[in-house]
């Protein structure tokens, strides 16, 4: 066991006299402080929580706190632990510091992210969990490698259980300071009831291989402390503050080394916003902030709620959506800085005509037209729920020319599952596309690895045919054998059908795109693989599917991508950013646009069915988020139909839509386009209709009539649908040489019928086949919403 005494390798150097004699100096730094910040910062002693809404100017006081701590002589830089969760915000902090101090900051060796200080106590003590004190960290291949090699030893199938599924159950277990001999019984059921005992394996091999993981460096810390009260003292002595950031967002196991820590002189500084925990689902515990007050008896807590960020119409719209949950310890945003533009809240045919209208706005918005000052598109953002949200903008945005940039991922097209689909589709339409057979030949994994696809290059070297031919002459040869052979029949097999069928005009290219993603085996891999990624990226196939629609057959789809990613500009020009809702956490534009407000999307269903109210208020949680990132402008949309499969789909408000309080917002959909009675949706008296009129997305008679008539009739459903009180029978009895129009191609004209289907020549798309459902004729156009 390792034993030290206060003066010396804990760095216990003493403050040096530069900083000492600060302690008789004025504060000026006390003095940029409102009441609230002033409070947090000078309350030193004892457990203190610093509950600051969004905008508050949390950072400030909890840098403003670390210095006052040091000029004021209180602690010294080695007493004061500070933990942040990145590293840029732990730079941040210590910068701010220094330039509070008006010197470069000496010392300070525990102000830093959880896993940071873990690293460094851990390789103190080491021993004690049976490492050694040069360990290494695994990265998350390493991990998988391990896990894949005791799920072979223990003959377990890996397609069943994937070994990223039990590196997540693994994670999740030590986020939740969860030993192998400590995990509950119901928790062990996945992989055959085998899941523990593979736990407890993966530990023992981790300590042979002298290795941790990232969960480790917080779980073995926890151990040593837990089980050596000699070790935790001295902590508890030489900890004399703690500082945390973020706390809304600490795990269990993370919650319990800072109570540990924290349980000698008691002096801690938690300093987060339970109304933006947002991270459940990696392991976030809402609950940690929301108890503060029980674990830590007698704790000060100081509101920070004078936001410095936004206009009063945007906290007070956001204030009205995060009164609807009841696990919140409650405080009131306000603002000194009074007027500026309402909320602004709009409805759309479908997405994407929500879409076309940011975009047509972000422009308008950037040349000043709206009578607004003009603003540079890197003010602007769009901030989704989910990532396959992002490929209407970016289709809408690469054709319009308007320059963007995705935050937090790749862009759509460069996503990998995204690139993985689109090799399948390239070699269906061209089969001597080397590059993408190489992509896909063993993607899913197939038993294809490098000797085998060796073979393949080398028959097709030798032949001077394209790898797909030489594939087939590596299966007539019997080249390769076993499980890896037999796949590599069927790919091909698969391969040679596919390209027939996208021949096979009686086939469309929507259905042959999904038949080659099921029949591949590609959709299933991401159905079974259990990573919290997954469904995502499922969600991202559906978008691309969804996107061919708008092409007459797979090879004009695959030329567009082609053309628009090649014509991206890379320059250092303005660009409007496009990020998800959980990205966006920590920043602030002056204008937001919030497009997909609709049940089912967002909130989304899949976190309510999976975690119920508790889901329902981390999603509410999300809204709130999104809302405060806007400094001046806020607009939120949702759409009446989504468009799945082919399919379309009515699509509800979002619940949260009902929750926005009437004085904070404008609706420029006009009352009863939805029906009404959709919270703000249902307002009346609109001052943004005229503007709305303007807009060249609505500046049609159809429109105009729309609003003189609003009350008659809603438009929840497309033009197809049955309780339509337009008359729609005429769309069935069109003759060559008709003129009608279309909802998103325009006006045009008949040029032949088949069955159902119209062969239109459009003014302005070309021509097209169109089920006759879905125009009408040209002189009814002014009926229909467009």
């Amino acid at each position: 066991m390792s034993s030290y005494s206060e003066d010396d390798a804990f760095e216990a150097a003493s403050i040096p006299l530069s900083q000492r004699a600060m302690a008789a100096r004025p504060m000026p730094y006390l003095d940029g402080l409102n009441p609230a910040q002033r409070e947090a910062v000078e309350k030193l002693d004892g457990p203190v929580l610093m509950l600051a809404g969004a905008g508050t100017g949390k950072t400030k006081a909890l840098t403003t706190r670390i210095a006052h701590l040091l000029v004021s002589g209180t602690a010294q830089p080695n007493e004061i632990l500070a933990v942040t969760f990145t590293n840029k915000a732990a730079r941040e902090m210590k910068n701010r510091v220094s330039k509070l101090m008006q010197m470069p900051l000496e010392g300070m060796p525990w102000l830093g992210t959880f896993h940071a200080i873990g690293v460094k106590l851990l390789r103190r003590h080491a021993e004690m969990v049976g490492l050694k004190s040069n360990f290494t960290i695994l990265d998350t291949d390493d991990q998988i490698r391990l896990l894949k090699q005791l799920l072979a030893a223990a003959n377990i199938d890996d397609k069943r259980w994937p070994a990223r599924m039990l590196s997540g159950i693994i994670d999740n277990w030590k986020n939740r300071a969860l030993t192998p001999e400590n995990v509950p019984v119901a928790d062990s059921s996945a992989f055959d009831g085998k899941a523990v005992d593979l736990y407890a394996q993966y530990q023992r091999r981790m300590l042979e291989l002298n290795a941790c993981d990232f969960g480790d460096l917080l779980l073995h810390i926890v151990t040593i402390f837990q089980k050596n009260p000699d070790v935790l003292a001295q902590y508890q002595r030489w900890f004399k503050y703690i500082l945390v950031d973020e706390y809304q967002d600490t795990n269990v196991a993370q919650y319990m080394w800072l109570r540990l820590l924290a349980g000698g002189h008691k002096n801690i500084c938690c300093v987060g916003d339970d109304d933006q925990s947002i991270y459940g689902w990696r392991g976030a515990e809402v609950g940690n902030i929301l108890r503060f007050e029980k674990d830590f008896p007698g704790a000060h807590v100081v509101r920070l709620e004078q936001n410095y960020r936004s206009t009063e119409h945007i906290l007070g719209a956001a204030s009205g959506v995060i009164a609807a949950n009841a696990g919140r310890l409650g405080k009131t945003l306000f603002t000194e800085a009074k007027g500026g533009e309402k909320v602004r809240l709009i409805g759309h045919w479908d997405g994407e005509e929500e879409a076309r209208w940011i975009g047509e706005e972000a422009e308008s918005m950037q040349m000043g037209t709206r009578g607004l000052d003009p603003m540079s598109l890197d003010d602007m953002a769009i901030l989704v729920r989910a990532s396959h949200q992002m490929r209407s903008f970016e289709d809408r945005f690469l054709t319009i020319g308007l320059p963007y940039r995705v935050i937090g991922g790749p862009r759509f097209y460069e996503r990998m599952e995204i690139r993985d689909a689109m090799a399948y589709f390239r070699l269906a339409v061209s089969p001597t596309d080397d590059l993408a057979f190489e992509r896909i030949v063993n993607t899913p994994k197939r038993g294809l690895g490098d000797k085998a696809q060796q073979k393949i290059q080398t028959m097709a070297r030798s032949n001077g045919v394209s790898l797909l031919e030489g594939a087939r002459l590596v299966v007539e040869t019997k080249g390769i054998g076993g499980k890896g052979g037999a796949e590599l029949a069927k790919l091909v097999d698969g391969l040679t059908r596919w390209a027939a069928m996208i021949r096979d005009p009686q086939t469309s290219h929507i259905e042959a795109a999904e038949i080659i993603l099921d029949d591949s085996g590609y959709t299933t891999h991401w159905q079974n693989d259990k990573t919290p990624e997954a469904p995502g990226r499922l969600e991202n196939l559906k978008e691309l599917v969804k996107a061919l629609e708008q092409f007459e057959n797979l090879q004009g789809f695959l030329e567009h991508v082609s053309l628009i990613m090649d014509n991206e500009s890379e320059a250092e020009e303005p660009k409007i950013s496009i990020m998800t809702l959980h990205a966006a956490k920590g920043l602030e534009f002056p204008a937001v646009f919030l497009p997909g407000w609709e049940d089912g999307l967002f909130p989304s269903q899949r976190s309510m069915d999976e975690s119920g109210l508790k889901g329902l208020e981390e999603e509410r949680r999300l809204a709130y988020v999104g809302i405060t990132r806007a400094e001046a402008i806020c607009t939120i949309s949702f759409a009446a139909n989504r468009r799945v499969y082919g399919q379309w789909q009515s699509a509800m408000p979002s619940r949260f839509i009902d929750e926005l309080p009437e004085d904070h917002v404008d609706v420029l959909t006009p009352p009863g386009l939805y029906g009404g009675g959709y919270g703000a949706a249902g307002m009346t008296g609109s001052t943004l209709h005229e503007e709305a009129a303007s807009a060249n997305v609505y500046n049609s008679p159809g429109w105009k009539r729309l609003q003189s008539r609003s009350g008659q009739r809603g438009m929840s459903q497309p033009a197809e649908a049955k309780n339509m009180t337009i008359d729609m029978t005429a769309t069935s009895s069109f003759t060559a040489g008709d003129r009608i129009f279309h909802g998103k191609f325009g006006y045009g004209t008949v040029m032949g019928i088949e069955g159902d289907k119209l062969d239109i020549e459009f003014d302005k798309a070309g021509s097209k086949k169109v089920v006759a459902k879905f125009v009408v004729a040209a002189d009814m156009a002014d009926d229909v919403p467009f």
